[in-house]
């Protein structure tokens, strides 16, 4: 089985300020576990390109594309939300996080590997169609999904997001989308404090203590 890791540099350089909880050293904690587990010697490497406005498109309006390429700063760092910051490294970090999540898709999809891991950041779940949130800025995997769908052909994507958190922006994505299933499994009650409502038939929430 060949298995790709999937990272670039830039993600290292994003930075939301000291004692952030979404910061760097998360990325240089996966890598080293990588290294002590012995199983980085096995891992086709690629490195992460920028997705393309027209790739982001599929998911999130051009606005709000353009509006984050506006509010990059060229120094210091600027706030999109309470949690969420941008550095002048933060734009390019994701647009290779995006980016990772398509070239993860095609490499599978063209059968030279079987799985990917992409190891980047900032992170995507809590990204809405048009609003940054949680430390998202763009919604990584529904790029890939999307991606998925109008550059492959394919007919039906499932998305199984765990994790602590809810993955809010992907289902407001999603919601509706018979092409796209979604599982999420969550501690509740806990931020976003969402994910019990009645979902779409194609949503499937479930919160756990």
């Amino acid at each position: 089985m060949t298995t790709a890791l999937i990272t670039h540099p830039d993600c290292l350089k994003h930075d939301m300020g000291a004692g952030h909880p979404e910061q760097p050293a998360r990325l240089t904690a996966i890598a080293d576990q990588l290294i002590a587990s012995g199983i980085d010697a096995y891992l086709q490497r690629h490195e992460a390109p920028l997705a393309t406005d027209a790739q982001l498109a599929r998911v999130h309006p051009i606005d709000y594309v353009r509006a984050i390429r506006a509010a990059a700063p060229e120094s210091g760092r600027v706030h999109l939300d309470p949690d969420t910051a941008m550095n002048p490294y933060t734009l390019d970090a994701a647009l290779r996080a995006a980016g990772s999540a398509v070239l993860a898709v095609d490499l599978i999809l063209k059968n030279k590997i079987q799985n990917a891991f992409c190891s980047v950041r900032p992170p995507g779940h809590h990204a809405c169609k048009a609003r940054p949130m949680g430390f998202c800025i763009f919604n990584n995997v529904a790029v890939a999904a999307r991606h998925a769908v109008h550059a492959h052909g394919i007919e039906r994507v499932a998305i199984v997001d765990f994790d602590v958190h809810h993955g809010n922006g992907t289902e407001e994505i999603f919601e509706g989308d018979p092409q796209v299933l979604m599982a999420s499994t969550f501690q509740h009650p806990f931020y976003p404090y969402s994910g019990t409502e009645m979902p779409a038939a194609n949503m499937v929430n479930v919160p756990l203590a």
